[in-house]
């Protein structure tokens, strides 16, 4: 019976091959990848990837296309909300999974670490940036992921200081990961066809990421961007006179403007200092 897609859960199912067989590519998959799709939908992708990985594990919510998958070999279904998945846990429970090994996929050696998880997904667009923070927990425990997401977004995650498109998921995305931006995907290539134009886009975490409190940067950040029009002075700049800041940061300057290094440093530096 042909699945008809619910508006729902955001579905849009890739249909153009060419598509398909670039994603492939980028992704790279190999056996014994401990790889993880977020709603694979008709198959589109997990299809390629088991043949070239040899198995994998799928999140679906839609519970018609969880069973689709169910029992087939080599797949995992979890049925559920990606929002509701946790990351970390997965990847130990994969790495634990019986005879798991670098030669029989998916997982590690006996007694080593869990696997890094490949995460790969064609993501609801209408909650994609839930999931990107949600997976940033996980961030220790993943190797690469590969998304499909809007256009607009992957432009926001990939953006460089003084671009329109720097905001505050640039920077709490990319303190953590290295952000790139592969290449665009028409609305033909989907059906039914979505609004917007789609991009793919690679994120590999940072393998010696900042430390910070991570709640402490989100609060700078917001903070800077609730009025991006004003000079940092009119918002960030009040709150570190508030909290008598007697660091260097330069507030003659639109939130757009500053890097992410500075973002990143002042949040080490207030929470060094006690600021709250």
């Amino acid at each position: 019976m042909k699945h008809l897609a619910r508006k729902r859960f955001g579905q849009h199912f890739l249909t153009d091959g060419g598509v398909i067989d670039a994603i492939v590519r980028a992704i790279a998959p190999r056996g014994g990848d401990a790889l993880v799709e977020i709603g694979p939908g008709l198959g589109a992708l997990t299809q390629p990837l088991l043949e070239r990985c040899g198995a994998l594990t799928v999140i679906e919510l839609d519970r018609n296309l969880a069973a689709r998958w169910r029992g087939r070999p080599g797949i995992t279904v979890i049925e559920a909300d990606a929002l509701t998945v946790d990351f970390a846990a997965l990847a130990a429970s994969i790495g634990a999974s019986p005879g798991a090994s670098p030669g029989n996929p998916p997982g590690a050696s006996p007694g080593g670490p869990p696997p890094a998880l490949r995460v790969v997904g064609n993501l609801p667009y209408n909650i994609s940036t839930p999931i990107l923070f949600h997976l940033l927990g996980a961030a220790p425990q993943v190797r690469d992921q590969h998304f499909m997401l809007q256009k607009e977004v992957v432009d926001r995650m990939a953006a460089a200081p003084g671009s329109k498109d720097f905001g505050r998921l640039t920077v709490m995305l990319q303190w953590r990961y290295r952000i790139e931006a592969l290449f665009d995907v028409a609305p033909e290539a989907f059906d039914p066809p979505p609004r917007v134009r789609s991009a793919i886009v690679r994120m590999l975490p940072l393998a010696r990421p900042p430390v910070l409190d991570e709640a402490r940067l989100q609060a700078l950040v917001t903070l800077a961007f609730s009025q991006r029009r004003k000079l940092l002075r009119h918002t960030l700049g009040r709150w570190l006179d508030e909290h008598r800041f007697a660091g260097q940061f330069d507030v003659q300057r639109r939130a757009e403007e500053v890097p992410v290094a500075e973002y990143v440093a002042l949040a080490q530096a207030t929470a060094a200092g006690g600021a709250t």
